[in-house]
């Protein structure tokens, strides 16, 4: 009987230790968000003084900044539109022609299959440093600089190796039998594609497009190489707060808030469905 008590005592023991281990690592993460949030709402003074002040009356003064005439960032709504474009054009792109090609890899046999896909990999491994010059290359040769499709198709390009291995795994877990019958049935190859793969794979999709949507709507690189004064996005908006005469953390870090709380809230919305995406197929 002590025994038995002895091991029910350790075991809530060394439960509370996890999640206290847990609680910890929780706010590890979510430290910096908060610290950017409480930034954002602080006065310009307030937010460069040395030590930190906790104890403040929040204001939106740096929002205001964004949007205010005659400010470095008064376009800054134009900024997040371009984002949205963007980012939703790019990962509707990816997903499309990802999912035609790892349904292709995963259904049919093709001649050296196996090394079509090791190279779509080898693609995602690629730094993408290494192809800014040769991409900016062949947009000024085509007269694409500061357009949409100067951005769209470089992060089509790079999102689709991602979605494609990501798919293949889903289209594999489905079996054929299930085309086949639609197909008996009168169903084009094309058609059971759309009706019938497409929606037992809808989790899979949506935390494929999630990642896409993020990866595109962080990037910064790109589109300050490749951007002039049009389709300029919203990251880019933060090497301007960053001057010869210091940093401007009010507004750098009110503009960040701006950029994470509309990715933040889609991901939570559509939490479940990335979830069950991610780890579908995990067991069988």
């Amino acid at each position: 009987m002590m025994g038995i008590m002895n091991l029910r005592m350790r075991r809530f023991l060394w439960n509370r230790m996890l999640d206290v281990l847990t609680y910890m690592i929780l706010l590890v993460a979510i430290f910096p968000v908060g610290w950017m949030v409480l930034t954002s709402l602080k006065t310009s003074w307030d937010a460069q003084s040395l030590p930190p002040v906790w104890l403040f009356v929040p204001t939106f003064e740096n929002y205001q900044a964004l949007f205010s005439s005659g400010s470095t960032s008064s376009n800054f709504g134009g900024l997040l539109w371009n984002s949205v474009v963007v980012s939703f054009v790019s990962t509707v792109l990816s997903i499309v022609f990802g999912a035609l090609a790892a349904y292709s890899l995963s259904r049919f046999r093709l001649k050296r299959g196996k090394d079509i896909a090791i190279w779509i990999l080898s693609t995602r491994m690629f730094p993408p440093a290494a192809t800014l010059v040769p991409v900016f290359m062949m947009m000024s040769w085509f007269d694409l600089i500061d357009t949409y499709a100067a951005l769209i198709i470089p992060y089509t390009a790079f999102n689709l190796s991602f979605v494609v291995w990501m798919l293949k795994g889903f289209f594999d877990d489905i079996p054929v039998d299930l085309e086949e019958s639609a197909m008996i049935d009168g169903c084009s190859r094309m058609s059971a594609f759309v009706r019938i793969i497409l929606p037992l794979i809808a989790p899979g999709l949506a935390a494929t497009a999630i990642i896409c949507l993020m990866f595109s709507w962080n990037e910064f690189m790109f589109a300050l190489v490749l951007s002039r004064n049009e389709v300029v996005t919203a990251p880019v908006i933060a090497n301007q707060f960053i001057t010869m005469y210091g940093v401007q953390w009010g507004e750098l870090t009110a503009a960040s808030t701006l950029m994470t709380a509309p990715v933040l809230i889609f991901a939570i919305l559509v939490r479940n469905h990335m979830i069950k995406g991610l780890t579908m197929g995990s067991v069988k």
